[in-house]
């Protein structure tokens, strides 16, 4: 073996392996908080699809079924996601940067629950637009930006090059949020008024911008941010909020497709499916 050989497989004897799945499996539950945290998750969205089967069986309009469809595929998305999670798939261990304050350290990053949002949320807004009768440009350009907010809040987390540029992915994903929060309180509260359904849309949405102004809060107090939190009391954290504004709201809106349905599907300007209405939705 030449020097250089024996230099090479020195090196290589003192780099640290990357964990395998297994041991990040294990790690998972060696943290009753962390596994709890995913655990309880995969049960509610399990109860909340049997929930919206049940409760939902004997919708007839289409445009009701489609707000009741649009709600069962936040918790098919939650519990695929929280399953990947608990198995350790969608998570992972990097080396925080420079600045940090767990700087060089490794620390485990849930980069799967970005994945939740990012397919969950514009199902969330879906049915909120379309309760509030608004048109699908309005329905389009929030799911756009949610999609673009979720992104982008996933490139903050796993940004290791330098901290400056993991604020910087966190302010530009903030920005995209108080788009959609501009569109939920400006215009579609003003949609539902016209539609009459201010009233089940005046709850949902309190409980859904208060609910997601704590997932930055949380990103900020825990290991990503500025390391107060440790990750299993930043996870509960994020599956408390998960509740809140996925199943909770999910079956509030499904309670009122219940006993309120018809005001969704009246109104010409908001796309009527009653018999014998042929105007097409408003665009603008």
């Amino acid at each position: 073996m030449t020097p250089t050989d024996s230099l090479l497989v020195q090196l290589l004897a003192t780099m640290p392996l990357e964990m395998t799945q297994r041991e990040i499996f294990e790690h998972i539950f060696d943290d009753p908080l962390l596994a709890s945290s995913f655990v309880v998750n995969i049960a509610l969205a399990g109860f909340t699809i049997l929930a919206i089967v049940y409760l939902g069986r004997n919708l007839t309009d289409p445009r009701v079924k489609l707000i009741a469809i649009s709600t069962m595929l936040i918790s098919v998305v939650s519990i695929s996601s929280y399953t990947g999670l608990t198995s350790g798939l969608t998570l992972s261990f990097i080396e925080m940067p420079s600045g940090h304050p767990r700087a060089g350290e490794e620390v485990l990053t849930m980069w799967g629950r970005y994945l939740t949002w990012t397919f969950s949320t514009p199902f969330i807004l879906l049915s909120l637009g379309l309760i509030a009768g608004s048109n699908w440009t309005k329905i389009f350009t929030s799911i756009a930006f949610t999609i673009a907010m979720c992104v982008t809040g996933l490139a903050a987390a796993l940004t290791t090059s330098s901290l400056l540029m993991r604020w910087w992915w966190f302010v530009i994903s903030s920005l995209f949020f108080l788009v959609i929060v501009y569109i939920i309180f400006a215009e579609w509260t003003s949609d539902a008024a016209a539609t009459g359904t201010s009233d089940i849309f005046n709850t949902l949405k309190w409980l859904t911008v208060i609910g997601w102004f704590g997932y930055p809060i949380l990103w900020a107090l825990g290991v990503e941010g500025f390391a107060l939190l440790e990750v299993g009391l930043t996870s509960w954290g994020y599956s408390i909020l998960d509740i809140i504004t996925k199943y909770i709201v999910t079956l509030l809106i499904m309670l009122y497709l219940v006993k309120e349905g018809e005001a969704i599907t009246g109104g010409i300007r908001y796309g009527s499916t009653r018999p014998g209405s042929d105007a097409a939705p408003a665009d603008d």
